[in-house]
């Protein structure tokens, strides 16, 4: 069983009230389009937003942004913040639970749970390569900073579970921290790790 947790939305407990459990597949294809799973990183990273907003970050029309978003709404995957609203016309949209959380088991021979695991490996392989195409123009601070790291090794199951669980706490130890007040410089930075069965 493999379980899916997505971005910066790694918490340590699966099971925490502030990760939602997808296990419906209709849910699932809604965040499986690659407009709204950005999206929903943007709102998890940067909290509420307007369409409007969402539209400047992402370079798409307001209209299509409003259309995402519906979509959204409708699968329990953002909501609506009308406490954030300065009159009747203004929407803001925000992340209902700070995670999300799939299981594949959940998704044997469905093809939405096969498509959503390739629209998080294409999103994984797209910011990579954004990353070292802009790489010689990074200041060398963040040239001497980023990291990739691969390696062999021979587990059982029950190993690469317990290697996912302290590689989750590890993520989960800077993701559920408050940002510290020491004026140095912090940009959003992607953190992912697969670990599975292949051969060399």
């Amino acid at each position: 069983m493999c379980v899916v947790q997505l971005l910066l939305w790694i918490v340590s407990d699966p099971d925490s009230v502030d990760v939602q459990q997808i296990r419906d597949s209709h849910v699932l294809a809604a965040m499986s389009h690659p407009l709204r799973r950005r999206l929903l990183d943007l709102l998890k990273l940067d909290g509420p937003a307007t369409a409007s907003v969402l539209a400047e970050r992402t370079t798409s029309a307001v209209g299509n942004i409003s259309h995402h978003l519906k979509v959204l709404a409708a699968a329990g995957l953002v909501e609506e913040a009308p406490e954030l609203a300065r009159d009747r016309r203004e929407r803001w949209w925000r992340r209902p639970s700070r995670g999300l959380s799939w299981s594949t088991s959940d998704f044997v021979g469905d093809p939405v749970g096969d498509a959503a695991e390739v629209v998080s490996l294409d999103r994984q392989a797209s910011l990579s390569r954004s990353w070292l195409s802009d790489l010689e123009t990074e200041p060398t601070h963040w040239r001497d900073a980023w990291f990739t790291n691969e390696t062999w090794v021979r587990l059982s199951p029950a190993e690469v579970m317990e290697l996912s669980s302290r590689i989750l706490e590890l993520f989960a130890e800077y993701t559920d921290r408050p940002t510290p007040d020491d004026d140095a410089e912090r940009r959003p930075v992607f953190l992912f790790a697969r670990g599975f069965p292949a051969q060399p």
